[in-house]
């Protein structure tokens, strides 16, 4: 989620620095700088050359690596047994009035 607040909007900041000016200078910025950026996992923002050097994986290589990562570092959380059983049965039922459909 995303806070909107006086704190978020930074108008002190933006009101702070003159036309042509950076806010690298401004706390606020500071404060909030190594936080405040999308780091994305599958797109590449490196130059041409060091995605090379790096092996030149494209999205869907990479897709591939983290979802065969996810499967292998996937722990199943604890469960009541009584909930499972009834997880399954209810699913059971689900694909027993699909049929081969879908839902």
């Amino acid at each position: 989620p995303i806070e909107v607040n006086e704190g978020e909007l930074a108008l002190d900041a933006l009101g702070g620095v003159p036309t042509g000016g950076h806010f690298f200078g401004e706390a606020h910025t500071l404060e909030r700088y190594s936080t405040a950026f999308y780091q994305p996992m599958l797109s590449n923002w490196q130059n041409y050359e060091a995605w090379q050097e790096a092996g030149g994986r494209d999205a869907t290589e990479r897709a591939t690596v983290l979802w065969k990562k996810a499967l292998d570092e996937y722990v199943q959380p604890a469960m009541d047994e009584g909930i499972r059983e009834e997880l399954q049965a209810y699913v059971a039922k689900r694909k027993e009035e699909i049929g081969g459909g879908e839902p």
